[in-house]
């Protein structure tokens, strides 16, 4: 049977040792992997591993030799409690061995928790554990966690005090990072929170989530945008010295503009579009951005967008013959021109 998002959540919280079988499938490996050792952790317990209660097998090798996983099944545990035979990379070819294993089950057997990939509705392999009378089949999608699912996976890290900013900003990183590192960036908040009373802030979430510029990109990107020309000669020099390409340069300057003027254009205000912002904006950074926006304007964040663009365009042109890092500095002395025009 087909489990549903709301099932799935009792099922993997108290799985039922009366289920032979479960296939978890999707798209997204690192999803897929974070439910099956959220379930096999609730099957066997912490101990389970250690008293060998937990058995992996390669789905390549059942092609070879199907028996290997109905043998796992139905072997006697030297350790008291349920057992489990994890089944990584199944596929089509996997199929005779899941079947003879779900076929023999018997009460006091280990649970099958099997893991495959993106699966068409005509897979038989999907096929078997759907039509089962006691097996489990669950679709993992790419969808972000709501808030509801964050919230939870901070109380299980100890994280009951958390201030709206930085939910906001939890929010918006569990969008835009891997499941994985979003659930690594919750470990590191719950240390980073031991003997600490206060609630969970900002600071906190930009001192330990994963850099989206490095800081001496970051301050020439400021320099650029708050009209500071005198400092991009300098910073540029930096720059060039650590080996940071022109072109990269042009890159990190368009997204810079580009959330900018997505913030400004927003329909709930300049406010609203950099709480939006992609990747996450957060603390002093975003205040700072902010003030660039609106100092700036749509229409001539626009125009700033054209300029780098056109940069962009030149440092990638074959005819191109004068130093790029001079095409960008002198962009950027441009930019940075406008910007205290307006002040």
């Amino acid at each position: 049977m087909n489990l549903s998002k709301g099932e799935a959540k009792g099922f993997f919280a108290r799985p039922d040792p009366r289920c032979p079988g479960i296939l978890i499938y999707g798209t997204d490996a690192m999803r897929v992997s974070l439910k099956r050792t959220e379930l096999v952790a609730n099957v066997v317990g912490p101990q389970g591993e250690e008293e060998m209660r937990l058995e992996r097998i390669d789905g390549g090798d059942l092609r070879k030799q199907p028996s290997l996983l109905s043998d796992a099944v139905k072997a006697v545990g030297f350790f008291p409690g349920q057992r489990c035979v994890v089944v990584t990379d199944a596929n089509e070819f996997t199929l005779k061995a899941a079947d003879a294993a779900l076929s023999d089950w018997a009460e006091g057997d280990a649970m099958v928790v099997m893991t495959a990939g993106a699966l068409k509705k005509t897979s038989k392999l999907l096929k078997l554990f759907q039509g089962h009378k006691a097996a489990r089949a669950l679709a993992i999608y790419d969808d972000p966690p709501t808030k509801a699912e964050v919230e939870e996976m901070l109380q299980e890290a100890g994280l009951t005090r958390v201030s709206p900013e930085a939910m906001d900003g939890l929010l918006s990183l569990s969008r835009t990072l891997d499941p994985g590192d979003f659930r690594q960036l919750i470990e590191k908040l719950s240390l980073y929170q031991i003997g600490d009373n206060a609630p969970l802030g900002t600071q906190a979430l930009e001192h330990l989530s994963p850099a989206t510029l490095d800081a001496p990109l970051d301050d020439i990107l400021h320099a650029v945008a708050e009209g500071r020309s005198g400092e991009i000669g300098p910073l540029i020099q930096r720059l060039d010295g650590q080996g940071v390409a022109p072109v990269t340069l042009a890159i990190f300057a368009g997204r810079h503009f580009r959330t900018l003027h997505s913030a400004a254009s927003d329909p709930g205000g300049a406010g609203a579009g950099i709480a939006r912002a992609r990747p996450p904006v957060f603390g002093p950074r975003r205040e700072r951005m902010l003030r660039q926006c609106q100092a700036w304007g749509m229409h001539r964040l626009e125009a700033a967008m054209r300029l780098i663009t056109e940069a962009d365009l030149t440092l990638r042109s074959a005819g191109q013959t004068a130093p790029q890092m001079a095409v960008m500095e002198r962009v950027f002395i441009r930019l940075a021109m406008m910007a205290a025009a307006r002040k």
